[in-house]
């Protein structure tokens, strides 16, 4: 239990519960939560995310500018797509222009889809004065290796006859060569530096890339994923040539496959690869807060094995017990066993499930079920 005979201060840094919540949502349930049990508690939300969908949403929670500028989507149709600003530094998520939440309802396009608009969001930071982008990569709906978000910041990718490559995955197995002398000379000439934010670990191509091990989930079939893996492949080769033996390390390198293998460009731009919510946290000030915490409460939708391979929770975990500061979550579902949540750093969580245990009406009524949550986990811990 955390200190009594004083008042707790507790910080809420959880993330979105997807479908449902927004990161901010759930730290206004859970804060209105823990009142309803002691009114008195002091509670700082500090929303979170691994670097995927949400990342620009925890950045401005935490006091930075937000801007918004037309960008093309995954297919081309222009979006409304928001980064945010500090001083120097941009957070720029790559969801914004061209994630799954971009395509039209229902519409899947794994071989078209392509990243050019997050080249452009990725300018748009530029054009704004950022030195440091901290790009965020997550929730993707492309394929492409990051070969729209280079053509859009100045690269030129040409078939056999000399003519532009189509968007996305499915064109890169006709690529035959590469123009990298337009690329924007600010990510370049040593002044920008440019943080390759995620959550995955993986390499470019092979059983464990980017095609083989998410395709699926962008409406990839098992023809579309071979068709995937060999043009990433041809992209990887063709970049070698362009750019010397460093592309072919940087394709097997940590992070290239993430977010469909814009992590290798990115890469390829001079990029450092770092877990997403370790950046996240040094972006929102996450250790000046948890310095003034008596406990902390974290969470996400499904607390399952991917929370332990890199996901926000197991970040702020980490980060909370080697501060000697206790942690709990709250969840839509829980599936880890107690000595799994243990072994991350979580004394116990409060899943909704055991409140409301049909997912539908779960999900429709997540706001007053985390309250509730929330109102036990404050009795247990703070009263």
């Amino acid at each position: 239990m955390a200190e009594t005979g004083r008042r707790v201060r507790v910080l809420i840094a959880a993330d979105k519960f997807k479908g449902s919540l927004t990161a901010v949502e759930v730290a206004e349930r859970v804060a209105a939560g823990l009142r309803t049990a002691v009114p008195e508690v002091e509670t700082v939300s500090l929303p979170v995310a691994d670097g995927g969908d949400g990342t620009v949403a925890a950045a401005v929670a935490s006091g930075f500018e937000r801007h918004e500028v037309r960008v093309a989507g995954p297919l081309g149709a222009p979006v409304t797509a928001a980064f945010a600003v500090r001083g120097e530094t941009a957070v720029v998520e790559m969801a914004e222009a061209s994630g799954l939440q971009r395509l039209p309802a229902g519409e899947l396009a794994p071989l078209t889809a392509s990243t050019h608009g997050s080249g452009e969001l990725l300018r748009a930071a530029l054009d704004a004065g950022a030195r440091t982008l901290v790009f965020g990569v997550g929730g993707s709906a492309t394929t492409d290796g990051g070969a729209g978000m280079l053509t859009a910041l100045g690269a030129r990718f040409l078939g056999a006859r000399g003519r532009e490559l189509g968007p996305g995955g499915g064109a890169l197995g006709e690529l035959a060569s590469v123009d990298l002398s337009g690329l924007d000379p600010r990510l370049s000439d040593g002044t920008v530096e440019l943080v390759l934010a995620s959550d995955v670990d993986n390499p470019l191509t092979g059983p464990s890339g980017a095609a083989a091990v998410y395709g699926p989930q962008k409406g990839a079939s098992p023809e579309d994923v071979a068709v995937l893996d060999a043009g990433l492949a041809r992209y990887a080769e063709v970049l070698e040539r362009a750019v010397g033996p460093r592309a072919a390390g940087l394709a097997q390198a940590p992070g290239a496959g993430a977010a469909g293998g814009i992590g290798f460009a990115a890469l390829l731009l001079g990029a450092r690869f770092r877990a997403g919510i370790e950046v996240l946290l040094e972006v929102v000030g996450f250790d000046a807060e948890l310095r003034r915490a008596g406990l902390v409460v974290t969470g996400e939708g499904s607390l399952d094995g991917q929370t332990l391979r890199g996901k926000a929770p197991a970040g702020v975990a980490a980060a909370a017990v080697a501060a000697g500061v206790p942690v709990v979550a709250v969840c839509g579902r829980l599936a880890l066993s107690p000595e799994e949540l243990s072994g991350a750093g979580i004394a116990r969580a409060y899943p909704l499930s055991a409140l409301e245990p049909d997912v539908p009406r779960s999900i429709a009524n997540a706001g007053p079920l985390l309250e509730r949550a929330a109102t036990a986990l404050a009795h247990d811990w703070l009263a």
